[in-house]
């Protein structure tokens, strides 16, 4: 990897600002490899490099995925005012490294939410060359006829266009009916208009995975942890 500067190493892992670490460098506190540092300007490679301040070594990470279990009522927004946003349920370090919602849910939409300030992975699971499938429960106001669910697995017209195939699949006979749904596009209001266009009404909708990552079922609603490299990987096939 590149090297960097190191005020902005310690600043993107520690609760500490940029001004905050030019202090402590100036007192002595900061060292690199054993050897005190002396100026900000200096570089090292966050992966390879051993860092220290005040005595404590830091443990870098280039980026952080994290998985949430996003409640009703919650925006997948990383502002929004007079609203509980995604960010507002993570802590200050998160929020201070910068992360985002890689892909959005409707705010009535609960389940899996990844955050990540990786830019290039998120735009990567988004894009419609990637195709990266996503799998739903959706509670309907009424079941699906087999021809519907047919149609459904083929791929309706949705804005002109020819939806890809996905998969349908009934999970609970109800009253109400719970279907999974595995797609592989995200377009606007995608599973609800779905179901509007057979004329039924989709009641309740959770997200459960991202590729072939499950959300994690010790999450409970709100909760959050960060996702290990095997899982970040899972999320891309």
């Amino acid at each position: 990897m590149a090297t960097e500067r190191i005020d902005r190493i310690i600043s993107s892992c520690t609760e500490y600002s940029r001004r905050e670490v030019k202090r402590l460098v100036k007192s002595g506190a900061v060292s690199l490899d054993g050897s005190a540092v002396r100026s900000c300007e200096t570089k090292a490679d966050p992966d390879t490099a051993e860092i220290t301040v005040n005595g404590k070594r830091l443990h870098y990470r280039r980026f952080v995925y994290i998985m949430l279990n996003k409640p009703a009522g919650v925006v997948s927004s990383t502002d929004e005012k007079g609203l509980t946003t995604v960010l507002d349920l993570v802590d200050d370090e998160a929020r201070r490294r910068g992360v985002f919602p890689a892909g959005r849910l409707d705010r009535d939409t609960t389940g899996f939410v990844l955050l990540t300030d990786d830019g290039a992975f998120a735009h990567d699971i988004l894009s419609p060359v990637k195709h990266v499938e996503k799998t739903y429960l959706v509670t309907a106001e009424r079941p699906l006829t087999e021809a519907e669910l047919a149609e459904l697995r083929a791929g309706i017209e949705l804005d002109g266009e020819r939806l890809l195939p996905c998969s349908a699949e009934l999970r609970a006979e109800g009253p109400p009916p719970v279907y999974e749904l595995r797609i592989r596009q995200g377009k606007y209001h995608q599973i609800k208009r779905t179901f509007l266009h057979f004329g039924n009404c989709v009641l309740a909708l959770r997200r459960t995975a991202m590729g072939s990552l499950p959300l994690d079922p010790a999450l409970g609603e709100g909760a959050w942890r960060e996702l290990t490299a095997e899982e970040v990987e899972m999320i891309k096939f």
